[in-house]
Parts: C-alpha cells; sequence; structure tokens
C-alpha cells in the first residue's frame, strides 16, 4: 500500500519528507505554490539535492504536486486564463526538478458555455505540454462532485482527453468524496466496481495513476464538494473500506486530503486506513504497516 497525505512544503521538501515519516506516509502530496494565490517559493539545487537524499532514504513514492484551486484551466482569454496556462507551463517544470511523477489539477469551470470551455481547457494543456518537450511529470486532471459549472466527469475527462488526442502525458486522479457527491456510490464492492467499469471504458485503468482518498461530509448525488475525516462522513469505515480493499482502487496510491487540525493528525487517519485493509487472502483487518507495503 501506497499511503500519504497533503503535506506542506513551506519549510522545504526535506522537512516535507521528515513530515512524512512522522505519520507514517510513503507518498505525500503538496501545492505547488501558495493555494489560494499565484505565488511559489524558489526550490534551489542544495534543497532539491538534499530532498533527493532524504526521499530515496524513506522511499517516498509517487510524489505529486497539487495547482492552486485559483486555477481555472477552463477560464475564457483573459487575466485567468493567462494565469492558469503560465502556472501549468512552470509548475511542470518546477515538478521535473524536484523529480515529481505527477501534477494534479482541478480541470476547472464555465458558465454555461460548456462545449466551449473544454476546447479552452485541452488548449491550455497542450500549450503547456508543447512548451515543455523536455518534461516527464505526467499531468493529472481530478474527477469533481459537480457543483454548479464544475467540469471533471468521467464524460468530461474523456472528452478532454480525446481533444488531446489521448496525449500519453496526461492522466486520471480520482478523489472518493468528490465521486461519492457525483453519484457513484463507493459504499460498497458492487459500486466501486460500477465505477471501475465505466473508467476502463471511457477512459482506460492505466491512465488512473492516483486516488485522493477522502470521505464525504456531503451525501451520495449531492454534487457538493465537502471532505470529512476517514469514517466520519457519508462513506464511513463501510465505504472507505470498499474502496482501500477493491482490486483495482485499493492498488492506486492513497493520498489523504480529509479535514484535519494539524498535519500530525494525519498519522492517525493513516493508521486507520492500515486497520482497515484486509490482508490478502484472509478476512482479517491488517494494522500492521509492513504487511501491506510491496516494494514499488
Amino acid at each position: 500500500m501506497r499511503i500519504g497525505s497533503h503535506l506542506s512544503i513551506a519549510q522545504g521538501l526535506p522537512k516535507a519528507a521528515l513530515m512524512a515519516e512522522r505519520i507514517g506516509a510513503n507518498t505525500f502530496q503538496f501545492f505547488t505554490r501558495n493555494p489560494r494565490g499565484g505565488r511559489a517559493r524558489h526550490i534551489g539545487r542544495e534543497e532539491i539535492e538534499e530532498w533527493n537524499r532524504e526521499r530515496r532514504r524513506l522511499d517516498i513514492y509517487p510524489v505529486v504536486g497539487h495547482l492552486p484551486y485559483t486555477v481555472n484551466l477552463a477560464a475564457p482569454p483573459g487575466k485567468l486564463q493567462d494565469f492558469a496556462a503560465m502556472v501549468v507551463r512552470e509548475d511542470l517544470v518546477r515538478g521535473a526538478d524536484i523529480g515529481a511523477e505527477y501534477i494534479v489539477s482541478h480541470p476547472g469551470r464555465h458558465k454555461g458555455d460548456r462545449e466551449q470551455a473544454l476546447n479552452r481547457l485541452a488548449q491550455i494543456i497542450r500549450r503547456g505540454l508543447e512548451e515543455t518537450p523536455e518534461v516527464k511529470t505526467m499531468f493529472l486532471l481530478e474527477t469533481m462532485a459537480g457543483q454548479q459549472g464544475e467540469i471533471g466527469s468521467l464524460e468530461d475527462l474523456r472528452c478532454i482527453l480525446d481533444l488531446l488526442d489521448w496525449s500519453p502525458q496526461v492522466g486520471i486522479c480520482l478523489d472518493s468524496a468528490h465521486l461519492f457527491a457525483a453519484g457513484w456510490n463507493l459504499k460498497t464492492t458492487p459500486g466501486c466496481d460500477d465505477l471501475v467499469a465505466a473508467l476502463e471504458e471511457k477512459i482506460g485503468l492505466d491512465r488512473v495513476k492516483i486516488l485522493h482518498l477522502n470521505d464525504s461530509l456531503a451525501p451520495l448525488g449531492s454534487r457538493r464538494d465537502r471532505h470529512a475525516c476517514i469514517g466520519q462522513g457519508e462513506l464511513g469505515d463501510e465505504g472507505i473500506g470498499a474502496i482501500i480493499n477493491h482490486p483495482f482502487l485499493g492498488e492506486l496510491p492513497m493520498l489523504l486530503e480529509t479535514t484535519v487540525e494539524r498535519y500530525e493528525d494525519y498519522g492517525e487517519e493513516i493508521a486507520r486506513v492500515k486497520e482497515l485493509r484486509i490482508i490478502r487472502g484472509t478476512a482479517e483487518p491488517c494494522n500492521r504497516a509492513e504487511s501491506v507495503l510491496p516494494s514499488k
């Protein structure tokens, strides 16, 4: 099991690696820049070298950057579109500089012009990839809850991939809370099977790279994006257990974005997930990290 959480890199990537170690994580996600603004901290060569040493020592994989919430990839021409294009281009390079495997983004929003918005979104991504041909970091689009004007259904993502000619550098990030709020009943194994069958049909399972593992404060089909701590939302232990023990979903790297007060609280969340994990071939929960951490 590859499991971690969202962590801050404000004090440097090496400190984030130590945070991951303290909470029992072997993967983590970070904001590529201020999540409510646009500023990005400078990451120097010495920091990257120390980070690479700590990452190897702690076997942290994969590393995932998340674009700020202020990015709207579907924005119409103007300052917001220019900002989105700049962030995609620059943060793909910054992610590659530190060896991040993936950069994740919310797809964006529209004001009723869905088809035009999807075309704008695809064009932003295409330009970003064309302007950074040396970058191998993969760009992932996240599944969303479907709030008003929000892009991020499986149909939307398939359309975007079509517009990008199924570029091998573009993939998908699942979010359990968003999917549940969008109407996918992940509380049961059959419900998880339904999602995976749809993913295979519309997108292809090889495109699905990571899972944001979050409980949902909002009920099934509510189309509201509200995260909750593990086992304390509408998914509950039943739903989280169904997801992490599913033969496909449970093998994805899992990143928690739950509503903890301090990053140390993620340690309890990770421990809870491990308790809900079933040892393959038995019916017993597994709370021993070494039992669920195969070599990558």
